[in-house]
């Protein structure tokens, strides 16, 4: 290595130049990793459109999840179509190599009061599984694939 080359490298490891999550320059590395005060709730969540498919039945699905999390931890969400009871609140699960999905019933009528959605990811992106109604997850098969 050439006297050049390694003043070169010397200078290269010496200059440090540190960024916040917003990507503002700080002065210091403490400073680039130290908790935010100012994030907001949206800062760590984000959602994925679904369709779930079961034969001639299709539900509609809004999943918000944490992407700072894996797998992935459900924070919400919405079935807003293609179920008895519509809309359901998904109210927890989470979304990985397995995809578990938690619902309420929100909406009006005689359907059950829950919904449990259980799966495991398969290619092109979907998840292939179960699903069932007041505490089961079993009762019928379903493909789960991601909504573009």
């Amino acid at each position: 290595m050439t006297t050049q080359a390694r003043r070169q490298k010397g200078r290269a490891g010496v200059e440090h130049r540190f960024h916040n999550p917003q990507g503002a320059e700080v002065k210091t590395r403490d400073e680039a990793f130290a908790a935010q005060q100012d994030v907001s709730a949206e800062a760590v969540s984000t959602s994925a459109q679904l369709e779930l498919h079961n034969g001639a039945v299709t539900f509609a699905i809004e999943v918000k999840y944490n992407p700072n999390t894996h797998p992935h931890v459900v924070t919400g969400g919405q079935i807003t179509a293609g179920i008895c009871g519509a809309p359901w609140d998904i109210t927890g699960g989470f979304v990985g190599e397995t995809i578990r999905l938690d619902a309420q019933r929100a909406g009006q009528g005689s359907c059950a009061t829950t919904l449990t959605i259980v799966g495991e990811y398969q290619n092109p992106p979907a998840y292939r599984g179960t699903y069932g109604f007041n505490g089961a997850t079993s009762s019928f098969k379903h493909t789960t694939r991601y909504h573009c």
